[in-house]
């Protein structure tokens, strides 16, 4: 991925008729499941570039994978940018790893086992009083739908210490494990928060949806309405959003 952005040698096109995609995302994505479809012959994938939503089997092994997330921050040279995999069993994440390559950080989480960056053991922040907290958020691909998310950035912006919107929403609530960013919300994909999500719980962050969402999903994969944060300000977040 480094080398294709350094060189240019990707091409870039539109997919749903709004969002970003370059043969960088396609090449991630069969260079990822290649490697683990030799190692793994059993379980099958979930992918954000090869995969509908709603014919998903989620029975057993499930790869969960974003190959390029940050995919507009990656055709501008922008370093914010993740590759997300997590390994579901019965859609439920075990194991999470979002790798940032141009930060040269990486991410982990096993179930049970607590969250790490590179190795060594992150926490979410202490924070407790929303008027200090540093959000992050983001916009829909689909510019018809900013009515709401609009209207949050209202919000956060009046009630909170400031927000960030970086485009790597995986990384952003990677950002909340590690303490750098006190909560993250917007409406997500799958394979947005399989893996950081369960990095951020591992790293001590509480996560809820404030919408029912696709009940075609497992729970723990639905990101309408997402919402993860550290738990002292919690409460107040999720009271700040739904009012």
């Amino acid at each position: 991925m480094l080398k294709w952005s350094r060189e240019g040698s990707y091409q870039t096109n539109l997919k749903r008729g709004a969002e970003l995609v370059t043969t960088a995302d396609l090449k991630s994505d069969e260079l990822i499941r290649s490697r683990l479809g030799a190692k793994f012959a059993n379980h099958r994938f979930f992918s954000e570039e090869h995969t509908a939503e709603e014919k998903a089997d989620f029975a057993g092994g499930v790869w969960i994978i974003d190959p390029l997330d940050g995919t507009v921050n990656y055709t501008h040279g922008h370093p914010y940018v993740s590759i997300s995999i997590a390994l579901a069993f019965d859609g439920e994440p075990r194991v999470g790893v979002v790798h940032a390559p141009f930060l040269n950080e990486t991410f982990t989480a096993i179930s049970g086992s607590g969250a790490k960056l590179n190795g060594s053991a992150i926490r979410v922040s202490q924070a407790s009083d929303i008027r200090k907290a540093l959000v992050g958020t983001g916009f829909p691909h689909d510019r018809s739908r900013l009515v709401w998310p609009m209207e949050r950035v209202r919000r956060l912006v009046a009630s909170c210490q400031d927000i960030r919107r970086t485009a790597s929403p995986a990384l952003d609530i990677c950002y909340v494990a590690a303490g750098r960013l006190d909560a993250h919300c917007e409406s997500l994909a799958p394979w947005d928060i399989a893996a950081a999500g369960l990095i951020a719980t591992e790293a001590g962050a509480l996560r809820t949806n404030l919408v029912a969402g696709n009940q075609s999903l497992p729970p723990r994969l639905r990101g309408e309405e997402f919402v993860v944060v550290a738990p002292g300000i919690f409460k107040q977040l999720c009271e700040l959003i739904k009012s």
